[in-house]
């Protein structure tokens, strides 16, 4: 089967085609013939080897074997299936999350019945159903796991152009809470016509100096700090960073006073999650923002774009 591969850390030149044997379902897994993917800025980072503490996890001084084949999230049909299978049959359409086992930038990927996968809407494409698996179970964990947001909140979503962001937009109006967006000028109306009652164009306006608070500050992209936020937080909202260390620590230390508090953690298990976003695909009531699709033969460019960091939503790699 054809695949990407990367067998050192680097900028997109390091992604190589491979032929690779098409794996074999075995116990529980189904294996997944994939007609979409992505490329997000988690699995740049991955590629790049950063954070460097992340290397822990992928490899110290090049990627381990494991996860040699980036793609977290995906769509596609149910081929085979092993003998303890129960939820699929062959040609489900069906779309999920790979977690640490990465592996969609490929023909085909096997992976247990029970992980974040779930069926496709008739109504939704194999690239849009790939386009809003991680961004929006992402913020659908920060934004209702971590933060309980609930009507008639406040919520400002910093890189609300973004895949993580554009979701969380849309999730938190949904909610009924008003939302506010930070991003490049260029999106400001795409942003707006997410559900957004305001929108702060960054290169422009600084959100920290706008007289607003908020409930819940989602910075999706890291780009601020509990420290620079913390003036425009409610006496008890909340930092809702994706990425740092540093906000681990923080969320100890502010768990325990009685001021604004920082709420960070991974969101690995989808499927609450998944079950919401499929209801809303199938209602036609979430908007999938699609920027660039490349075919996988192109996915170095697909990189190279995201690296960029002016791409808007997602970027799908059709296989």
């Amino acid at each position: 089967m054809r695949a990407v591969m990367f067998s050192s850390y680097g900028p997109p030149e390091v992604l190589t085609p491979v032929e690779l044997p098409v794996p074999v379902p075995t116990g529980d897994q189904v294996q997944v013939r994939v007609h979409a993917t992505t490329v997000t800025s988690a699995e740049c980072g991955m590629r790049r080897g950063e954070p460097r503490w992340g290397r822990i996890i992928l490899g110290p001084l090049r990627p381990r074997a494991g996860v040699r084949v980036l793609g977290l999230e995906f769509a596609g049909e149910v081929t085979a299936a092993g003998p303890r299978v129960r939820r699929f049959r062959v040609g489900d359409r069906v779309f999920g999350f790979t977690g640490f086992a990465v592996g969609a930038n490929a023909e085909y990927k096997c992976l247990s019945e029970k992980a974040s996968l779930t069926t496709i809407p008739a109504n939704v494409s194999y690239e849009q159903a790939a386009a809003t698996v991680d961004g929006f179970t992402t913020a659908w964990h920060f934004l209702h796991g971590l933060a309980g947001i609930r009507a008639g909140q406040r919520v400002l979503v910093i890189g609300a152009s973004g895949s993580i962001g554009t979701y969380a937009v849309q999730i938190a109006a949904r909610a009924g809470a008003t939302v506010h967006g930070v991003c490049g000028g260029r999106n400001v109306k795409l942003v707006e016509s997410l559900g957004a009652e305001r929108v702060f164009d960054y290169s422009r306006e600084d959100f920290t100096r706008s007289g607003e608070r908020y409930d819940a500050v989602f910075d999706t992209v890291t780009r601020s700090s509990f420290a620079a936020c913390r003036p425009v937080l409610t006496p008890r909202g909340c930092y809702l960073p994706t990425t740092h260390l540093i906000n681990n620590v923080l969320a100890i230390r502010t768990a325990l006073g009685r001021g604004p508090r920082v709420r960070t953690g991974m969101s690995v298990r989808k499927h609450a999650a998944l079950a919401d976003l499929r209801t809303l695909l199938e209602q036609d009531a979430l908007q999938v923002v699609i920027d660039r699709t490349y075919p996988l033969s192109e996915i170095v460019e697909a990189h190279r774009h995201v690296d960029s960091g002016h791409k808007s939503g997602n970027v799908v790699i059709t296989v």
